[in-house]
């Protein structure tokens, strides 16, 4: 089977170097990468027929002359941002000064035909935990936040609250809980297969999510157990690229697994000083918690505020990756809104 014939030509070599590496690093060996850095030489390639899957090329070389050829994906980094260009609709427009991470993405997904690679070489779905030592850290606005940027970064996304008593549902456009009697009956004798047992209740706003349950654990009658076999179950399926899981600030032998099911773990804390005391005390419990696995984010960041992470009397044992900035109405923020938000994009990226 042939492999996908990707070009890339700009003039501007610096440009293009990171943009070799990223589909090195994703894609090595697996498909035929050409880079092209003189207009000369792109000009007498082009000068006869060309097949080719995807053609990232600068604004300087491209020309509508270019659809003539057999190229599946065409891709003009313009150097100026125009919002809905509607010029040659069968070409792509991308700003060219955006992260390298983010245009990537956005070609990859937009020519995701292209990449359906033999299936060995699909990425496992990945389990994103989003966990905090104390309450009222913003972690679910984080997460939603983020399961919002993931999506628009063309990843398929569910969100599991994975809490005791879930409260999420006022940051969505449906708040009704699940009310099917079986689903109950089904998730009290939890098994292997949970997941497609309960599949059919899953909803889709900007990301897919499972809906609320009607009433807290305990009063249905469930152990917290039973939210490890729903994303156990759910990563077996493969249908989704991460499932993001939000928990709740319990640290018992259940939450212990779900830290070790996870693939990476957002550790949401704030710069007051018992938010900051409350995650040393949670990291002086953890195993591996300095590992690359787990990625320490501070929430709510106000720069006009005492920081207590910088503190010279506290002694942190954790090393904060990002900030997520202070949002005046995070209240009453939808998580569309806060996708577009450059510090959740951030976190977003580091999970990528």
């Amino acid at each position: 089977m042939a492999k996908p014939r990707i070009i890339i030509a700009d003039t501007d070599i610096s440009y293009i170097i990171p943009f070799q590496l990223k589909f090195v690093e994703d894609f090595f060996e697996r498909v035929d990468l050409e880079i092209i850095s003189e207009e000369e030489y792109f000009d007498t390639l082009f000068s006869t027929p060309q097949r080719a899957d995807i053609l990232i090329v600068s604004e300087e070389l491209y020309s509508q002359a270019l659809q003539r050829h057999n190229i599946s994906h065409i891709f003009v980094m313009n150097e100026q941002y125009e919002e809905d260009q509607t010029a040659d609709l069968n070409v792509n427009h991308i700003f060219k000064y955006t992260s390298i991470k983010e245009i990537f993405n956005e070609i990859t997904g937009k020519s995701a035909d292209v990449f359906k690679l033999d299936k060995s070489a699909k990425q496992e779905t990945q389990i994103v935990l989003f966990y905090s030592a104390s309450g009222g850290t913003g972690k679910t606005t984080a997460a939603m936040g983020v399961s919002a940027s993931l999506t628009k970064n063309y990843k398929r996304v569910l969100y599991i609250n994975a809490a005791r008593l879930q409260v999420f549902q006022h940051m969505l456009e449906n708040h009704t809980a699940i009310t099917v009697a079986d689903v109950y009956a089904k998730l009290a004798s939890a098994g292997d297969n949970t997941y497609a047992d309960i599949k059919h209740v899953i909803r889709k706003e900007l990301f897919s999510y499972l809906p609320p349950f009607k009433a807290a654990l305990m009063s249905l009658g469930l152990n917290y157990s039973v939210f490890e076999k729903i994303i156990s179950s759910a990563k077996k399926s493969g249908d989704y690229d991460f499932i993001v899981v939000d928990t709740d600030v319990t640290f018992d032998e259940d939450k212990a697994a779900l830290l070790n099911a996870a693939d990476k773990v957002v550790i949401i804390t704030q710069q007051n000083l018992s938010a900051v005391l409350a995650t040393n005390i949670l990291v002086s419990n953890i195993n591996g918690a300095n590992s690359d696995k787990y990625i320490f984010i501070c929430n709510d960041f106000d720069k006009d505020k005492d920081n207590s992470l910088i503190l010279p009397s506290v002694t942190l044992k954790f090393s904060i990756s990002d900030y997520i900035d202070h949002f005046a109405n995070c209240e009453r923020m939808r998580p569309d809104s806060l996708s577009k938000e450059n510090s959740i994009q951030r976190i977003a990226f580091l999970i990528i």
